[in-house]
């Protein structure tokens, strides 16, 4: 069970969210109430105390992730892809939107703080990778890295899980896509760029908004906008086919600059564009209308009505293709404005294929040549 820490109280429900001071500087969630699974709950309160007390640091905690297998599948008609593979849970970035954060509740931490501080890292994802393509009954399909948290986050700069699974990707050729928010994954160009050029590599950046104080705010220790559209334009130079994620768009506070991001992306040298409405499914909800109402108090109420209206009177419909569109007049003005854009800057459908025939079991590991090696 997650331990309460100054201003809380012990619940047998969880309460409304009330505004209240960031529990750990340089975070995003503004609380940290116990997962859905847990048996008590603990909500934050104001004891009258916080206006004086500076927010404490809080450190950043990595765990050991056993599993025993790396890559994830889904049948989800709303997504594009059916294999991903996330080297992390948890993500440092603190992004307060997250749609993963609920996902840290199945290990009894809090989607909230401990979401974004209590990491889970998977050291040995490059040799499940190995093992999984080994498989005779493996056939290649395109794998996104990243699609849950991101998988160039800060811990990644020291740990280089990701990276490993790269040169996995490369030394199998097989066909890999990606999606981060960090700039650190310049740092991975080498290996990228020519997987791309075989036609085996693709990769999206996510930018919320322009405004530099609204992005520190929302997703703190995500990289700053100027430097994502600095990532798309060396990534997009270096022959990589990008895309550029306008995600989440977020009613009365950054959907207005829906417009400005395509075109940025575009002359940063995206290809290709896509968008994603705010989600706020489980304990998202009430994280993200504290942090509303700690951070944007004057547009919190407008923001939530506007949620409303697009998901049919609820704050959130998790309805197949409603959830990441919304339905009612402001989605589809959000959808055409969205189209208008993409037409006019000639930015297509994020839906490039990748080549699946460069497949091949080098030699080593199993000892044996692949039967989809023609060199041999």
């Amino acid at each position: 069970m997650t331990e309460p820490s100054g201003g809380f109280a012990l619940n047998a429900h969880s309460g409304s969210p009330q505004p209240a001071r960031p529990l750990a500087r340089g975070r995003g969630a503004r609380s940290n109430t116990s997962g859905r699974y847990e048996d008590r709950q603990y909500d934050p309160f104001d004891d009258g105390w916080t206006e004086d007390d500076e927010a404490p640091q809080r450190r950043t905690t990595v765990l050991k992730d056993g599993s025993r297998s790396i890559i994830s599948t889904n049948s989800s008609p709303d997504i594009s892809f059916d294999q991903s593979i996330n080297p992390y849970r948890g993500c440092e970035h603190g992004c307060v939107y997250c749609y993963a954060r609920p996902s840290h509740a199945y290990w009894g931490y809090s989607p909230g703080l401990d979401f974004e501080t209590i990491l889970f890292a998977k050291p040995n994802a490059a040799e499940l990778l190995e093992q999984a393509f080994n498989r005779p009954s493996y056939r290649p399909k395109p794998i996104i890295i990243g699609a849950n948290t991101d998988a160039w986050q800060p811990i990644e700069r020291e740990r280089e899980i990701t990276r490993n699974l790269l040169k996995v990707f490369a030394r199998y050729q097989h066909p890999v896509s990606f999606i981060t928010k960090s700039a650190l994954i310049l740092r991975d160009i080498d290996i990228l760029a020519p997987l791309a050029a075989k036609g085996l590599a693709k990769g999206a950046i996510s930018i919320t908004t322009l405004d530099r104080r609204l992005s520190r705010d929302m997703e703190p220790r995500a990289a700053a906008p100027h430097r994502r559209l600095a990532a798309l334009k060396a990534l997009s130079e270096a022959g990589i086919p990008m895309t550029v994620m306008t995600a989440p768009i977020i009613p009365a506070l950054n959907d207005h600059e829906m417009e400005a991001i395509l075109e940025a992306g575009q002359k940063a040298g995206a290809r290709s564009a896509g968008y994603v409405l705010l989600r706020l499914p489980l304990e998202i909800k009430d994280l993200f209308k504290e942090w509303l109402a700690d951070t944007r108090p004057d547009a919190a109420a407008h923001v939530m009505s506007i949620m409303r209206q697009m998901r049919n009177g609820r704050e959130y419909d998790a309805s197949w293709g409603q959830r990441g569109r919304g339905s009612g007049p402001f989605a589809q003005l959000l959808a055409k404005r969205f189209r208008t854009a993409t037409r006019r800057l000639k930015l297509t459908a994020p839906r490039l294929a990748l080549d699946c025939s460069q497949f091949r079991r080098p030699l080593g590991g199993d000892g044996q040549p692949s039967l989809f090696d023609t060199d041999l």
